[in-house]
């Protein structure tokens, strides 16, 4: 098998989109939206446990759509880009049309993870 650069676009973008699938993941980027927040800030907005929150930072981190700065003792997270927002902001508006086909689709699982 060759590996073309169309093949590998796309599993760049599927890993992309990886990022945006747990919804864990998908809860700290909700609530990074507002603005620049500490570990501490998005345990409380989102409900998970710190040790959660900080995993899934680590890997929204290495994946480009968090960035964090050094503020004396905390980090402040905040997305990297503002296109990350306006990505979520067309999810939501496609989603809207959309959403009766994707909570009945059968080929897409969502699991509700019990560390949530």
């Amino acid at each position: 098998m060759f590996i073309t650069t169309e093949t590998t676009n796309l599993s760049v973008k599927a890993r992309f989109f990886r990022g945006f699938s747990d919804p864990s993941r998908l809860k700290i980027l909700e609530s990074l939206r507002a603005g620049e927040l500490t570990v501490g800030a998005i345990v409380e907005k989102t409900g998970l446990s710190q040790s959660n929150v900080s995993n899934h930072l680590s890997c929204l981190r290495d994946c480009g759509l968090v960035a964090a700065e050094q503020r004396g003792k905390f980090v402040a997270y905040t997305l990297s880009d503002p296109r990350v927002s306006e990505l979520l902001t067309l999810a939501e508006t496609l989603l809207a049309d959309v959403a009766r086909g994707v909570y009945e689709c059968t080929r897409y699982s969502v699991e509700e993870r019990s560390d949530e």
